[in-house]
């Protein structure tokens, strides 16, 4: 089994309760808005890492990432982007069984015509009254699940931004 830990719109804020979620992860794939090279080079402590740009990577390490990535693990193929309306393929047609996209911070996991659709939610800086979260991907063979693992948060945890460091602190 595969577990792949997926993560989205940390915009600079990465939680240690986020890098304690992923911990067990053999990947992990970042769907944008991440917030500077440090989210994923901390991210890269725990495992290989795939990311690709989100609209808020706007500086110039954020235009050095791709605005989608195809990688298959195991029997399965991953599509990955950040903004699911800037989808440009059919995703069945091209054999993709799992599409994975942020910017919304809604967590959701829905089944669409044979492809199984992730938003992680947000894991960065918390918005509205959506919940903190990152989802969890696991790969045997041919057959996937994911899950949407809410962070716990302290009482007073706000919308503040903190740099990542390596040791996650």
């Amino acid at each position: 089994m595969q577990r792949i830990g997926i993560i989205s719109d940390t915009h600079g804020l990465l939680r240690p309760q986020a890098l304690c979620a992923l911990a067990e992860c053999m990947q992990i794939l970042h769907a944008g808005d991440i917030g500077g090279a440090a989210i994923v080079d901390a991210l890269a402590a725990i495992a290989p890492v795939t990311a690709v740009r989100g609209n808020n990577d706007t500086d110039a390490w954020g235009f050095g990432l791709p605005a989608r990535a195809t990688l298959a693990i195991d029997d399965v193929r991953i599509h990955l982007l950040h903004d699911i309306a800037d989808l440009a393929i059919d995703p069945a047609a091209a054999g993709v069984r799992v599409l994975v996209s942020g910017h919304s911070h809604q967590p959701a996991i829905v089944q669409r015509d044979g492809v199984l659709h992730i938003n992680p939610g947000s894991a960065g800086p918390r918005r509205f009254r959506l919940p903190v979260s990152v989802a969890m991907l696991e790969i045997r063979g041919a057959e996937v699940t994911a899950r949407i693992v809410e962070l716990k948060l302290p009482p007073n945890a706000g919308a503040r931004r903190a740099q990542a460091r390596p040791d996650g602190s």
